[in-house]
Parts: structure tokens; sequence; C-alpha cells
């Protein structure tokens, strides 16, 4: 045996007194199948480099060990980051393993130069994680994340769905998103109250500069907080007044009367690029 299963899961976490909570969203996956089928459409093999966003009992990391790859597991839990090295010696030794107690949040650095994410996210966290590790670490060039359905229905969205908004526009910075599946409730424990759905991304050279970056996601940030009204509108709070925003929406060659929902993030790039 080389992968966790239910018994296995389970023994593990009372040995570190663990009782997952769905507040903190520790849904542990259970099933092999369902662990390799992630690892697969990651695309992931002996010759990748990975980080792993919250690991926990290491049902993932197993699986991504698994086909040789090098694994970097980001874990903020000290009780699961002891853990994990030992649990990884156990049912698959001399695989390559660096664990980093650190929250996934606030990271800056990690060793060696990971160029895929692959994660098992809370629902709470996963965008704001996905947004800081794209734009910190530039060399990340796809990614293979499981979140809540309804969060990843958001992130892969195009403007003028109805779940389109400030994650799907931001994330959209950063390259190309499309959903890879569904998920079973059935393959966690405890069994979430809610669907997953796995979301790839590729990496595709950013639009603009950081600083206009920072000015496209101020915009987008105004667009949404009052999304049912025009640009013109919403966007006055950022650009000063409704006069000054329908003038640089226009500049940016698109109608002060459209809404938020309709623009892609270049388009929001645009309109940041009339000032002065």
């Amino acid at each position: 045996m080389t992968l966790l299963g239910p018994a296995e899961i389970r023994d593990l976490a009372e040995l570190l007194g663990i009782q997952p909570t769905k507040k903190l969203g520790q849904n542990f996956v259970i099933d092999a199948n369902t662990v390799r089928r992630i690892v697969r459409v990651a695309g992931v093999t002996a010759d990748t480099s990975v980080v792993e966003v919250g690991p926990g009992l290491g049902s993932l990391t197993l699986g991504l060990l698994e086909t040789g790859a090098e694994v970097v597991a980001v874990e903020i839990d000290k009780r699961l980051a002891a853990q994990l090295p030992l649990t990884v010696d156990e049912l698959q030794p001399g695989s390559r393993l660096t664990v980093i107690t650190q929250d996934a949040m606030v990271i800056k650095e990690l060793p060696g130069t990971p160029t895929v994410l692959v994660a098992n996210l809370p629902y709470n966290v996963s965008v704001p994680v996905l947004l800081h590790f794209l734009e910190t670490f530039p060399a990340l060039e796809s990614a293979m994340v499981m979140v809540q359905s309804e969060v990843g229905q958001r992130i892969a969205a195009a403007p003028g769905s109805k779940v389109y908004g400030t994650p799907s526009a931001k994330a959209a910075w950063y390259g190309e998103w499309k959903t890879a599946g569904q998920v079973s409730r059935q393959v966690f424990w405890p069994v979430p109250n809610v669907d997953s759905i796995l979301v790839g991304f590729e990496r595709r050279e950013l639009p603009g500069t950081e600083d206009e970056r920072l000015a496209t996601f101020a915009l987008v940030d105004a667009a949404f907080q009052q999304r049912r009204k025009m640009l013109r509108q919403s966007l006055s709070v950022v650009l000063g007044d409704s006069a000054t925003a329908s003038a640089r929406i226009e500049a940016a060659g698109l109608k002060p009367t459209a809404r938020g929902e309709e623009l892609t993030v270049r388009d929001f790039l645009a309109i940041a690029r009339t000032a002065g």
C-alpha cells in the first residue's frame, strides 16, 4: 500500500488528536482513486516539481509522490507538518518531500522552483490562496485545485455568466481557467455539506505591469461591489465622479452604461490605462 485509505486516515487523526471540523474546512480525502485522478489531470510526472497547499494528513501528497515527482508541501498546522514526513517515510520511503510549516496566505519563498500547484483547498481561503500564489510565484505554470463547486465555477466563469465576478476577473489576469470535473462528497471524511469540483489553470503572459494590476484590481473591486449599477456609477468611487468615470470608460472604448459582469480583465485594464 502506498496511499491512505479511510481506516488509515482515521487512525492518523486519532493519533494526532485531530477532530476535523467543517468550520475550518477540514475534509480529508479518503479515496485513492480520487487522489490518482487529481494527480493524473494535473499532469504530474516524475519530472514535475509540485507545490501542495494544505497537505493535511497526506492523502494527496502520497498520490503526487507516487509518480516520482518532487513535492513541497506548505502546512500551517504544526502537528500535521511534523507527522507528514513520518507517514511518507512509512508508505513511500525515499520520496522527494519538503515540508514547510507556514501560512500559505503569506508565504513569500519556496525551496526549489515548483512549476505546478496542486491542492485540496478549504472553500473559505481558496481564492485568496490561489491569487497569492499566482502573484508571488511566477514560475508556477499550471495548477489543479479541488475547491467548493460554487467557488470553482466562479473562478472559471467568463464575462456574461451569472457567477462571473471579482474572483473570475482577478484569476484571469494570470491565465486561463477551466473546470475539470465534479468530485463526490463521499470521498471525504467527514462528508461535507457542499459539492466539490476540480479547476485547472494554465499561465499566460501577464497583460500588464504590477502597478497596472493594482489599478485594474481596484476597478474590479469597485465594479463588483455594486455589480447591478452601470460602470459610470460603480467606478466613480475609484475614479472620482461619474463624469470622469464616463470619460475614461469611453476612452477605453467601452460603454459607461455597461456593467462589470460584461467586462474582461483586459477591459478593466484598458480603463486603468486611461489615467493621466
